[in-house]
């Protein structure tokens, strides 16, 4: 035993007196060239680095939130100063129901209804009344009782209440956002060639616009690390501290009609933001600087050709009307949930909450500016008449 470890001692100071290679005395006595001192470092704790700091390494999480801060995303993501607004808000004391698309007979009372002898006609097209209840005559067929007091057949189909609403804002928000306009996917880069996400957004789903490039022959938004989506699919809202040209009041409605967005100025600031509908060719709703004229709680819209079944329509008890441009207004639109696309005869939809939300907001005399950045909508007027919902 003794022997033994006499043999491993020898060989020790053997090994100790051996001259180190040029290698292994660089590695002792030398820093990794710009990178790490003789004794070792830490990485960093997670950040953004824009240089290198001194006493640790901007590695791994650091060097991962260093890139993406390159394309435009902080850290860390802040969400929005945003709320949204009472649900009440979506609250009417109306009920509605759609008409067959071929029109109906109205009847005075269930006696002359039962015996089909009505007093007027609700000629076809795209028609929706208001109703208080429902009664059945001695025939045990069923009719609506409208707020007019007439009677109508129960041939079509009772309308729910669509419930988007948007947003109000604590404080001016500090970039670009918008709402999802239907299911998508969003690439890792911007390009139709590069791969999908993995993630998928829904329709209404909020996102934040961190920066926006062209690829593709398409404009793309950046919507979080490594997620760009197509602009056409997000209806984009860009804040602003200062009043458009033309305007020279501090508290504005804004509508983009190429966006299909409606913005809400209040001292310069945004305080609230939503999706709308506006007019379709050659139904346009006319770009310019407007005036709130006249204010209405309710009011029953009616036009279009009586002998053009797909032109005509007839809408009751349409909520919390304001009128701005002839008969062009905004108004909430209880009969289809297509906000961010425009569809109307010439009027600016918004859900009935944030129709509601509006009407409460704004005075006669309130200025309502409308305009197309992208400059397709004809400003020539000549090409527009009175408007409609």
């Amino acid at each position: 035993m003794r022997r033994n470890l006499i043999l491993l001692f020898a060989v020790f100071f053997q090994l100790e007196s051996l001259p180190l290679n040029g290698s292994t005395a660089a590695a002792q006595n030398e820093a990794l060239p710009g990178l790490e001192p003789v004794s070792g470092s830490v990485v960093c704790p997670p950040g953004v680095y824009q240089a290198a700091p001194d006493g640790c390494l901007p590695l791994g999480p650091s060097e991962y939130l260093t890139q993406i801060a390159a394309t435009g995303i902080p850290y860390p993501i802040l969400p929005m100063p945003a709320y949204a607004p009472p649900a009440a808000l979506n609250d009417i004391p109306y009920h509605y129901f759609r008409v067959t698309d071929k029109g109906e007979p109205l009847f005075a009372s269930l006696e002359d209804a039962a015996q089909n002898q009505p007093f007027d006609h609700l000629a076809p097209g795209f028609l929706y009344v208001s109703y208080v209840g429902i009664e059945i005559d001695q025939n045990g067929n069923s009719y609506y009782r409208l707020r007019s007091n007439a009677l109508i057949g129960a041939n079509g189909a009772r309308a729910g209440v669509p419930t988007f609403q948007g947003l109000l804002f604590s404080s001016q928000p500090t970039r670009a956002f918008g709402w999802v306009l239907g299911e998508t996917n969003p690439r890792i880069a911007p390009g139709m060639n590069n791969p999908k996400s993995g993630n998928t957004l829904y329709r209404y789903n909020l996102v934040q616009i961190y920066a926006t490039q062209d690829a593709s022959n398409l404009t793309w938004n950046l919507v979080g690390p490594n997620e760009w989506v197509d602009s056409r699919e997000v209806a984009r809202v860009d804040p602003h501290t200062t009043a458009p040209t033309g305007v020279t009041a501090s508290r504005w409605i804004e509508v983009n009609l190429f966006e299909q967005t409606i913005s809400v100025y209040d001292n310069n600031r945004l305080v609230f933001a939503t999706l709308v509908s506006t007019g379709v060719d050659p139904f346009w709703t006319r770009p310019g600087i407007f005036q709130i004229y006249e204010k209405k709680p309710t009011e029953t819209m009616s036009g279009g050709s009586t002998a053009d079944p797909s032109d005509h329509y007839y809408l009751e008890d349409v909520p919390w009307t304001m009128y701005f441009d002839e008969q062009r207004a905004l108004h909430g639109a209880y009969w289809h949930n297509g906000f961010g696309y425009a569809r109307s005869h010439g009027c600016v939809n918004l859900s009935v909450g944030d129709s509601h939300w509006l009407f409460d907001w704004a005075n006669v005399g309130d200025i309502v500016y409308v305009f197309d950045p992208s400059g397709r909508t004809p400003v020539d007027p000549s090409l527009y008449g009175a408007g409609a919902p």
